[in-house]
């Protein structure tokens, strides 16, 4: 378990590099969150294991790693947990494990699969996460745990990146997580509660009665967030979290062209973007990538906490699905008590949300006899 940066990609690619070159490794799982993520950061990732070895051959469409020794890695995605019945390794790489779509089912057909050899192991370098599968995979009597600290990689990576992510995260409960590589329970005093999430977690998109991408704009881009969340509402009246586009250190031009991604991938039929922090400015940059779209904007009048009331109560209910995983949206839910630095990815959330599910107040009738 490490922060960010703190240097688990390579070594996972080490580890399996050593394997191969002292003979013990000859038929590897390498396993990422997606097929994209095993590939451009497991295999050609600049920490990655063509860093590494050079001479290995990669063939994407056959999903697999050829050594000129003979050994071979196949790269799956933890998206397809079903993909992994059939294999069968003497060693296993799985990385970002706590961002997985279905963390404990993919990991059941995982160890099902490392049955070759004499002593097959298993890697997991991942940032972590208070979700189940990670509580549980610790508690594990056969599992060894170990902690690398972002700050312990100093000598390879910018004094920038350090310092974005001290501004970031530095004395929060999610900082300790980030940077620390520790495994930090839910915030007791949070609206929002992992369980609520994981139970109603989707892997497909139902059908659709609207979308909408909501924005919740940056006050600077000095390590704010553009906060980017794309929601729908079913034809069955749920809700659902279809995206998390948010990014930081983004110019206007920059988090409006996020946007206009998002509106034209997701198809989305509006977009609510939050307007205290540019009122009508906001408005026009997002026009200009998307003149054609329609433009809500909305105004905080209440705290965070107090806005959030209503969408948190729509999670409990079960009646809001993420259909994948958003790290580190749902730990910005999971942490939030109304304190420390604003959640930028949770306030779009809500927006989208608030908009989805407009709160209806009911007009007294009153009847004379």
């Amino acid at each position: 378990m490490g922060g960010r940066g703190s240097g688990k990609t390579r070594a996972g690619a080490e580890w399996i590099a050593e394997g191969v070159r002292t003979g013990r490794m000859h038929r590897i799982g390498l396993i990422g969150a997606t097929f994209h993520d095993a590939r451009f950061v497991m295999v050609d990732g600049a920490s990655g294991l063509k860093g590494i070895n050079p001479e290995i051959n990669f063939e994407p469409s056959n999903r697999r790693v050829l050594w000129p020794n003979g050994a071979r890695a196949d790269v799956i995605s933890a998206e397809e947990p079903d993909y992994v019945r059939g294999h069968q390794f003497d060693a296993v790489w799985a990385d970002e494990f706590a961002k997985w779509t279905a963390p404990q089912e993919a990991l059941d057909m995982i160890l099902m699969a490392l049955r070759l050899g004499k002593d097959p192991r298993m890697l997991i370098t991942t940032t972590p996460r208070a979700i189940a599968a990670m509580k549980a995979l610790v508690a594990m009597p056969d599992v060894v745990t170990t902690h690398a600290a972002t700050a312990r990689n100093a000598a390879n990576l910018p004094p920038t990146f350090l310092a974005g992510l001290e501004l970031r995260f530095g004395g929060t409960r999610l900082g300790r997580q980030e940077l620390n590589g520790e495994l930090i329970e839910d915030n007791e005093h949070a609206l929002w509660k992992r369980e609520h999430i994981e139970k109603a977690r989707l892997r497909k998109v139902p059908e659709l009665a609207k979308v909408v991408v909501a924005v919740d704009p940056p006050a600077s881009i000095a390590g704010d967030e553009c906060g980017i969340v794309i929601a729908g509402r079913g034809t069955d009246g749920d809700g659902y979290v279809l995206g998390d586009f948010s990014a930081a250190g983004l110019t206007a031009a920059g988090w409006a062209a996020r946007v206009a991604e998002a509106f034209g991938h997701f198809k989305a039929d509006c977009i609510v973007a939050e307007a205290n922090q540019g009122g009508d400015m906001v408005k026009q940059v997002l026009i200009d990538v998307l003149p054609n779209a329609p433009v809500r904007l909305v105004y905080a009048t209440r705290g965070k906490r107090t806005r959030a009331v209503p969408s948190a109560a729509l999670y409990e209910q079960g009646r809001v699905h993420h259909v994948g995983a958003f790290a580190e949206l749902e730990d910005q839910m999971a942490q939030y008590d109304g304190s420390g630095k604003s959640p930028d990815r949770m306030d779009a959330l809500v927006w989208a949300l608030s908009y989805l599910f407009p709160i209806t107040r009911l007009t007294p009738q009153i009847r004379v006899v």
